[in-house]
């Protein structure tokens, strides 16, 4: 997607944001007190989600910070793509599990950390593992993490603001007897968050689809990116194991929710056969391919 699309995607979420407000406005006048509140706490934390990034995603996937002796492999790589895209290297870390899948994290080049699963530095050969890296690093680089933060900022509002409709009554109530506030009721309250996530989750396939066109272009590898996204998003590997549980699987091994990291990772480990797809963080497979295969023609390589 270019960058006038996600500028497009970002206006809608805005103008989405202010329709909210005049409706809440229309609806009941004094609850614009409450609208600054919930805007500014979702503001603080958002902005406290972008500084400390890294560490939340680092604690939150049980990730070890690894050096160059303990990962000699993975550090060489990292390295190498780092140079190539002329950023300092990044700080290596290795998550507990066997699911093959990587991600990238931090708020710039200077606060970076490239994860990659026990799962796929095993099933990957170097190239391959180079080509994920180039996707990853290309995240870092394009500033990716800003701007989901951004748009995660504003979907956020939208969803806590709705949240105060549903429960207005907690300040005054709202008299929707009337059959048009009734019809206003139900936009501000659902369709509208509907709306905004929709579009939040528009911007996050962008990226990925960027990112995949940043590591052809950054490592010269797409036969390899495409080879490893075939391998990590093979129904076998995915049905084999709940992919967001991390450490050891065992009963008692604590999941995160799928919704909440899945936009971390390089590959959604969502079922390709279940109604989540259509809230899912990444494009489907094969247009990534074809987006690769694409780039890879107009490279000459």
């Amino acid at each position: 997607m270019s960058a006038a699309k996600v500028v497009l995607l970002f206006s809608v979420l805005g103008l989405l944001l202010i329709a909210f407000g005049a409706i809440i406005g229309y609806l009941a006048g004094d609850i614009f007190v409450w609208m600054g509140v919930m805007f500014a706490i979702a503001i603080v934390l958002n902005v406290v989600s972008y500084y400390k990034s890294d560490s939340i995603a680092i604690k939150i996937t049980r990730t070890k910070l690894v050096t160059e002796t303990e990962e000699p492999r993975l550090y060489k790589i990292v390295k190498k793509v780092a140079e190539n895209a002329n950023i300092p290297t990044p700080k290596i870390g290795i998550m507990p599990s066997d699911v093959p899948n990587a991600f990238a994290t931090g708020r710039d080049e200077k606060h970076s950390v490239v994860v990659a699963t026990r799962g796929i530095m095993s099933m990957l050969n170097d190239d391959e593992l180079e080509a994920v890296i180039g996707h990853e690093i290309s995240h870092i680089t394009h500033k990716d993490i800003f701007i989901s933060t951004v748009a995660a900022t504003i979907a956020m509002i939208i969803s806590y603001l709705g949240n105060i409709i549903l429960f207005s009554e907690m300040f005054g109530g709202i008299d929707n007897r009337n059959s048009n506030n009734s019809i206003l009721l139900i936009v501000a309250a659902v369709l509208i968050p509907i709306g905004a996530m929709f579009v939040q989750l528009g911007i996050s396939r962008s990226r990925e689809m960027y990112a995949d066109t940043g590591s052809v272009k950054l490592v010269k590898r797409p036969d390899d990116l495409i080879s490893s996204l075939k391998k990590i998003s093979a129904p076998k590997v995915n049905s084999r194991r709940n992919p967001f549980v991390f450490g050891q699987p065992s009963p008692s091994s604590r999941s995160a929710q799928p919704g909440a990291y899945s936009s971390l990772f390089i590959v959604n480990n969502f079922s390709a056969h279940t109604l989540l797809n259509l809230f899912s963080t990444h494009p489907p497979l094969q247009k990534r391919i074809d987006n690769i295969e694409k780039v890879k023609k107009e490279l000459g390589l």
